[in-house]
């Protein structure tokens, strides 16, 4: 017979918590909700102040039953449900079931599953929140009453299969919006005109943009400015008139919250929201660890709050002297929104001396990207900001003026010598002449949307490093941009690199990653082949018979 009885949602849980506690500890998972709304009939008494009607899940009669078998063996019934409007439902349910059997059931929460926060919230124990409650049943009860009001409207006027809810209608409605402006938008004609620029005797070539005439900025609205622009600057002599420089500094983000870590994940992993979230609870319930055991490695997941516990700040501070020096820490407090509910933390490692990449071998590779997500955006709150150098160009050809912006979005490009680079990569996990394998590639150092390369084109050699871009590595001096998220392996001691087959003139090939080699902009495919039409370097110019399509690395197409 067990003293005390914990009930938590997930097998996963369950196991990560029982190692915290002693033998006359029994924690048995409830598979989520064992109570809902009945699915064959509204299961609302809209007449009588929206009184809904649980029953229990189908399908969960044997374990309703051992849970009332255990608590009525148990001195003390501990509901450890999750720290939000859900898991307090959730608790709420099983004390409804569970109360003739006990009347020793209390409430725990805790916002990180260690030895710690498990201890101290058995410690502390409370009652139900019923507020919490009545927030998750408003919720419950739109969602069944919209879903079962509309959507057979939707079958009747609109098309079968169709249906509605509390937030997908809104969703909707936003889409269609959006939709309509895209419709009304009138496009207006607009030219950028480019320099490549480099000394006489230097190796480095960096682009300057038009910026307009005699100090005065100039659009460009159709092709005829242009080439009258183009005409008057054709043997002009360019000429650096000024140059400023100064210094910007970068603020780190504060730790994640659930929708930050959501849109991070997208942009930079590609994962799917409900990818997201499956992964993350994975890494709150607990990953099983050599020599530790299962280790919850994260904060509860769900949360808009950005605010961290003084022990973790105490915590990251002692791992980021120690790893980086004094100089790189700085106390960091970042104030939560005023519509937040400030319940938990923001999302951050729970131990903050696992390091991802010591454990990498042990996690998925999904979990791994995460963690690293996480992990890395938490050190990063708590450290000085990004200081980098800025160099503004004022370049002057006749009385036509071009500018160079040379700081975080920095434009310039270098030739096939990438010691023409000259950057402080100490802090960055990789280094020029690393040969590396990545899933996703991106057009340039400041995307947010990357592509899938073909297998057999995922890797290349790192030939530039823009330290501070959100994608610093340019691979093969053209073929696009990677970050450290979507490297899943490398090879430092690679000195030849990953070169493409030789391909020639007349040759049929395929597109394997859509970036202009002149703009180093992603360009439409409208055709599955294409003809090689001229080679020179590693600039391929392809198109359909004599007729061309775009310039591209050659890296970047592979023969049919």
């Amino acid at each position: 017979m067990a003293d005390r009885l914990i009930i938590v949602e997930s097998p996963a849980k369950a196991n990560t918590i029982k190692k915290f506690l002693g033998g006359s500890t029994k924690v048995v998972a409830s598979m989520g909700h064992i109570r809902d709304l009945p699915k064959s009939k509204m299961g609302i008494d809209i007449e009588h102040d929206f009184e809904p009607q649980y029953i229990n899940i189908r399908g969960k009669g044997d374990l309703i039953k051992s849970l009332k078998k255990y608590a009525k063996q148990a001195k003390t019934v501990y509901l450890a449900t999750d720290p939000d409007r859900e898991g307090e439902a959730i608790a709420w349910h099983l004390a409804t079931i569970l109360n003739d059997e006990s009347k020793k059931i209390t409430r725990v929460t805790f916002n990180e599953i260690t030895k710690t926060a498990v201890q101290k919230a058995i410690k502390e124990p409370r009652n139900i929140d019923i507020n919490l409650v009545d927030a998750q049943q408003a919720r419950r009860v739109l969602d069944r009453i919209v879903g079962y009001k509309i959507s057979p409207v939707l079958w009747k006027k609109v098309k079968r299969g169709l249906s509605a809810g509390r937030v997908q209608s809104v969703a909707v409605k936003l889409i269609v919006d959006r939709e309509e402006e895209i419709e009304k938008f009138i496009p207006e004609e607009y030219w950028n005109i480019y320099a490549d620029l480099k000394e006489e005797k230097s190796k480095k070539i960096f682009q300057a943009r038009y910026f307009g005439k005699n100090g005065k900025k100039q659009e460009i609205h159709s092709q005829e400015e242009t080439n009258k622009i183009l005409e008057n600057i054709k043997n002009a002599k360019y000429t650096v008139t000024e140059v400023k420089k100064g210094e910007r500094k970068r603020t780190p983000a504060p730790p994640f919250t659930t929708s930050t870590m959501q849109q991070e994940a997208s942009r930079k992993l590609g994962f799917t929201l409900k990818k997201t979230m499956s992964v993350a609870q994975g890494l709150y319930e607990g990953v099983k660890i050599s020599e530790k055991g299962t280790v919850g490695l994260i904060t509860y997941m769900r949360t808009d709050s950005t605010r961290i516990s003084e022990e973790a700040r105490a915590a990251a501070k002692e791992q980021i002297i120690a790893k980086y020096g004094e100089k790189y820490y700085e106390n960091r407090y970042y104030k939560t929104g005023k519509d937040a509910q400030d319940a938990h933390e923001g999302i951050r490692p729970t131990y903050i001396n696992i390091d991802p990449d010591s454990i990498k071998d042990e996690l998925t590779l999904d979990q791994y990207k995460l963690y690293k997500l996480i992990y890395n955006r938490f050190m990063a709150s708590q450290m000085k900001p990004a200081v980098y150098d800025t160099m503004a160009v004022n370049i002057k050809a006749n009385e036509y003026d071009h500018r160079d912006d040379i700081d975080g979005n920095d434009n310039s490009i270098s030739d096939n010598n990438a010691e023409t680079d000259v950057v402080d990569t100490e802090q960055l996990q990789y280094q020029i002449g690393d040969c590396v394998e990545y899933n996703t590639i991106y057009a340039s150092s400041t995307s947010e949307s990357g592509l899938t390369p073909s297998e057999g084109f995922n890797s290349g050699t790192i030939t530039r490093v823009i330290p501070w871009a959100v994608n610093p590595y340019l691979i093969n001096n053209g073929t696009g941009w990677v970050n450290d998220c979507c490297i899943i392996s490398s090879d430092n001691s690679n000195d030849e690199g990953c070169d493409n087959a030789d391909i020639k003139v007349g040759d049929k090939v395929r597109v394997i990653l859509n970036v202009d080699y002149d703009t180093d902009r992603a360009f439409n495919l409208y055709y599955d082949e294409y003809d090689v039409i001229q080679i020179n370097g590693d600039r391929a110019v392809i198109g359909i018979g004599n007729t061309v399509t775009s310039a591209i690395n050659i890296r970047n197409i592979e023969r049919v």
